[in-house]
């Protein structure tokens, strides 16, 4: 089994599963926590699937493009972090 048979047969059928998988999490998601993790998850799925694109088709410049979408996932998170930082701090001092 070469590396490209593994990648085809093994690597994008998992990863495409665990797509669906985040998909169900982000929009079944009870909490805005929940579906904070299931983008950030899917962020990164797609990264790995981006780098898997890069080396079958042997064009490196995919991972510039990778690179840039996970920048783009971690200041999504913070910002999201944030988000909630800030609307449990509004939350406490209305209770007060």
């Amino acid at each position: 089994m070469t590396l490209y048979d593994y990648l085809y047969y093994i690597i994008l059928p998992v990863l495409t599963f665990s797509i669906l998988l985040m998909f169900f999490r982000f929009f079944k998601g009870p909490t805005i926590s929940d579906r904070i993790v299931a983008v950030d998850l899917l962020v990164t799925s797609g990264i790995g699937i981006i780098a898997v694109y890069s080396i079958l088709t042997a064009q490196p410049t995919f991972l510039d493009i990778a690179l840039i979408v996970g920048l783009i996932g971690f200041l999504a998170t913070v910002a999201y972090s944030s988000y909630i930082q800030k609307r449990k701090k509004k939350k406490e001092k209305d209770d007060d």
